[in-house]
This record gives structure tokens, sequence and C-alpha cells, in this order.
């Protein structure tokens, strides 16, 4: 048995979406069947009004409502550190912690060379242009540690280094509330390897 075309289409539609399988897909496209058309209507809107609405940052490369955006022109910010991220909802966890009064870089993704995701795919030469410019005095690599987290790191701290700005990451070791027993080798590592003392 076939759906309807105009359920199929949408079905297809959220299929297109990252981790979004035919099955979650067909409960998104029933969900919204049972929905009023107000509320349809009001999605369709904020679907096409989603482009229309947005800049660039020139100077973050975020997606804002302003360019530059809010971050990057707040005069209280340390212009002189920069952390670099791969996507911006890891800006907005970083930016949660309040903790952070510098600017950030998104590089758009990590270095993938076997899924054909190269230099040329994200925005390290931009990132190369501002390092050249002198205002940096320190980079973050602020990159989750995957493969393709710990190659890009590899690969901007090699790429930076001669520009003489001080390169650092983030702290890895044992999350809260977790159990030495389960954790992986490199986690615990990283954990003695990164111990605070008391």
């Amino acid at each position: 048995m076939r759906f309807p075309q105009a359920i199929q289409n949408l079905i297809d539609d959220f299929s297109e979406l990252p981790t979004v399988g035919p099955k979650t897909a067909q409960r998104y496209a029933f969900y919204l069947l049972k929905q009023p058309k107000e509320l349809l209507a009001k999605m369709a809107e904020d679907v096409l009004n989603l482009k229309k609405n947005l800049k660039i940052c020139q100077n973050c490369l975020a997606v804002a409502e302003n360019n530059p955006c809010t971050i990057c022109v707040d005069s209280t910010r340390d212009k002189t550190v920069l952390c670099v991220i791969a996507t911006q909802p890891e800006m907005l966890a970083i930016e949660n912690t309040k903790k952070y009064n510098g600017l950030y870089f998104l590089l758009g993704r990590n270095l993938r060379p076997q899924e054909g995701i190269a230099i040329d795919k994200t925005n390290i030469a931009y990132l190369v242009q501002k390092a050249k410019e002198g205002a940096i005095k320190e980079v973050i690599l602020a990159l989750s540690p995957t493969l393709e987290g710990e190659t890009t790191c590899l690969y901007l701290a090699k790429l930076l280094k001669p520009y003489e700005i001080k390169i650092t990451r983030l702290a890895r070791g044992l999350p809260m509330g977790s159990d030495i027993e389960y954790a992986d080798e490199i986690t615990l590592n990283n954990a003695l390897k990164n111990r605070n003392e008391l």
C-alpha cells in the first residue's frame, strides 16, 4: 500500500533532514496531518522566512539577525581571543556557560577527507586570514573529541603555528556523574593528563 502522494512527498522531505529515517519521517508527516491548518500555515511561513530574515556574520560566520552579530559588536568582549567551533549549536553551548567572553569563529564543519570534506569546504582559509591580521592572541580549539575533531585540531594547530598565536584546547576528561570503570582508555588518559591540583 502506498501513502497518498501529498503524505509521501512530506515523508520524503522529512527524510532529507539529518538523523531522520523513514519511520520518523512518517511519524512527523502523520503528526502534522492531525494539526490545525493555522499551525501548518504558521510553520510553512516560518520555513519560508528562515533564509529571508537571517544573515551571515562577516566576522564569526554564524547565522544571525544582524551583520555583524550581537556578539561580534559587543564592546565588552575580549577581541584578542577566538574560540573555534565547528557548528553553531556548539557556539550556543559555550555561550550558555557564561564563562567565555571572547569572540567565536565558525568552521562550518570538521575535516573529513574520507567523505570528501576537505579544507576548501570549510572556513579555514578565512581563519588563516584572521590570524594574519595580528589582532588575535589566542585561539581556543573547541572541537568535539571525535576522529574528525581531533584531525581538524591537529591540522589547525600546525597551520596557525607560524603566526605566533597561543593555541589552546578545551580540557577533556571524565564527565560529572560518570563511573570510572565504564570510561574508555582515551577518556581516562585525558582525565589523568588534564588533572587539577586541589
